[in-house]
């Protein structure tokens, strides 16, 4: 293959993958950006839709060590399928609900297509891209799904407030069953590998088969390093607007603002990030360097010594270096994964983040119940200092990986 068709081939399926990927997103938040409709339709309390939230985040981390198996089993192509079809068919059952358990339902339906999408897509990007634009793969993966937080509450707002939240859902039923009819129609660029190395074979699988990889230090670091870096991202998605407003006294729509500047920003910082982790073999002293920029400024903006729109700027920069490096940290992952286990161990280590999403909201807003606002900026910052913690372990053990897979 001449390097004109080998950049058209990695281009389409980076592009397919990262717009599976966007799809798996828009429905992290379909039932946030509704809870003003929901609320009042069911007579809910924030804690019962909170809950809501946190089935589906739970479905999808269990369900995402068990898809990485299911991956590696059959192919990530058919699973990529099957979990779009889901997110389709629950976007459906919640707008039918008439009860707070058929909603519940939903919440799980949706938990269950979402925890297809990481395993079946970066065994789809190892196994379909060049390794000279990987980093490039995973920079427009990690993008597409930042597009797709952005989108969905514009989108469903939109609609909801024009129409009803019934139909909102409806529509955004749309968008899964678009997204199926374009991967159906290219599926031979997403087919699977002709001829996989047998798991019993693979490097550092180890003994113990299928479930080898377990036993290797690496994967639960890697695991605990995306549990960590989640709760630091769950505080700032859930409370960081209204930790702006009691800290800065601005508005809630200025702190909204802070709040869009900082996904925009990690957008911007997911593009860079993939020409420096295509250029570097040190990804972990880029993850190092970036979330601890990160907690200092975190720690900045909890003081409240800056003004308002000093704050927006900040939140902007630690979207900025958190982004940046988000493919390095793919990769970092990809050179601790055994050969042909990639599914298993993006399943498993990716469940992480699912887990930290569910519990991250439960402890920040404990601390805005208790009103200290400050105590969820410090809270962040604590976290993503103990991400350089398992950057540390997950960068050594990685080197370690390395040498054995060339040995």
């Amino acid at each position: 293959m001449n390097d004109t068709s080998l950049l058209r081939q990695d281009a389409r399926v980076i592009g397919l993958v990262g717009l599976a990927h966007g799809t798996s997103h828009f429905y992290h938040v379909i039932l946030a950006a509704l809870i003003p409709w929901l609320k009042p339709e069911f007579q809910l309390s924030y804690a019962e839709l909170g809950l809501l939230m946190t089935v589906f985040f739970t479905v999808s981390g269990v369900g995402q060590a068990m898809a990485g198996f299911v991956v590696d089993r059959f192919s990530a192509r058919a699973v990529l399928f099957s979990g779009i079809a889901l997110l389709g068919l629950s976007a459906v059952m919640l707008s039918s609900a008439h009860s707070y358990t058929q909603l519940m339902l939903g919440a799980f339906l949706a938990g269950c297509g979402n925890s297809v999408f990481h395993p079946a897509d970066y065994t789809l990007l190892n196994q379909r891209v060049s390794k000279a634009r990987l980093a490039h793969g995973f920079s427009v993966h990690g993008i597409s799904g930042n597009i797709g937080w952005a989108m969905s509450p514009l989108f469903l707002t939109f609609v909801a407030s024009r129409t009803d939240w019934r139909t909102a859902l409806l529509s955004a039923a749309l968008l899964p069953l678009a997204v199926l009819a374009l991967l159906v129609w290219n599926r031979h660029a997403l087919r699977p590998e002709p001829a996989p190395v047998p798991v019993a074979a693979a490097a550092g699988a180890g003994k113990g088969g299928a479930l080898g990889f377990l036993r290797l230090q690496v994967v639960w670091m890697c695991f605990a390093f995306f549990l960590i870096s989640a709760v630091a991202l769950a505080g700032i998605q859930s409370f960081a607007a209204t930790s702006l407003v009691s800290l800065y006294g601005m508005s809630l729509a200025w702190a909204t603002t802070a709040y869009t500047v900082f996904m925009i920003a990690s957008a911007v910082g997911m593009l860079y990030g993939g020409f420096l982790g295509a250029g570097s073999r040190h990804h972990d002293r880029i993850i190092m360097l970036a979330f601890g920029s990160a907690a200092l400024m975190a720690l900045l903006l909890a003081a409240a010594v800056v003004p308002a729109w000093m704050a927006v700027v900040l939140m902007g920069a630690i979207g900025l270096v958190t982004g940046i490096s988000g493919p390095s940290r793919d990769l970092l992952i990809r050179g601790a994964a055994p050969a042909n286990a990639t599914g298993r161990v993006f399943g498993v280590v990716y469940s992480g983040l699912d887990s930290g999403l569910a519990l991250g909201p439960l402890l920040f807003g404990a601390l805005m119940d208790a009103n200290h606002p400050s105590g969820v900026f410090i809270g962040i910052a604590v976290f993503q200092a103990l991400v350089i913690l398992t950057t540390i372990g997950v960068g050594s053990k990685t080197r370690v990986v390395a040498v054995a897979k060339t040995a």
